[in-house]
């Protein structure tokens, strides 16, 4: 396996939180910026994965294998850097993890967002269906409130506080910390 030099060692990024917390945008932003750095860059979501097989998906279950086995199956080519995107809780992150080769760097971010905007995301997005509702919402933040104060993530981003920008440069100050510590 050839790694660009520049780029450190093999990393994994695994972003995680609720529904509309803007998993999915800061994946897509970090993925985007890593590669005008010259990173090789694998984004793998779970939401695309869980797409191929709608509307007869299986199980969720099943595509969190699927999401779990892809992520682990590009950190054994040639890119520098995997982002996972779309687990939503730490037990699916862990599993993740449980997946991976010994080699990567790995930096796991929580997202989270104030519930309001979250719904207002969830509804304004047409791909949406049950997150769209505010009972099945309110549970899913609940439930995220008490995932995301028990459990050491990483790096914690509000995106209700924090734009875009500053998240993927939340990330990659984390990812060049966690480079440099491997390297020692």
């Amino acid at each position: 396996m050839t790694m660009d030099s520049s780029a450190g060692p093999l990393a994994l990024v695994v972003i995680a939180g609720p529904q509309a917390s803007g998993k999915s945008t800061l994946a897509a932003a970090l993925a985007t910026d890593l590669r005008s750095r010259g990173e090789r860059v694998a984004l793998v979501e779970l939401d695309q994965i869980a797409g191929m097989a709608l509307p007869t998906l299986p199980s969720w279950e099943d595509a969190h294998q699927i999401f779990e086995t892809v992520t682990s199956l590009w950190l054994r080519t040639d890119v520098t850097c995997v982002i996972a995107e779309g687990s939503g809780s730490w037990d699916e992150v862990a599993r993740i993890l449980k997946r991976v080769p010994a080699t990567p760097v790995t930096v796991t971010v929580a997202t989270t967002a104030p519930f309001e905007a979250a719904l207002a995301r969830a509804q304004a997005d047409p791909t949406r269906g049950i997150s769209k509702e505010r009972d099945f919402l309110t549970g899913v933040y609940e439930q995220w409130s008490r995932e995301v104060d028990g459990t050491l993530w990483d790096l914690l981003i509000d995106t209700g506080d924090t734009d875009i920008d500053h998240g993927v440069a939340r990330i990659e100050a984390a990812l060049a910390s966690a480079r440099g510590a491997s390297a020692l």
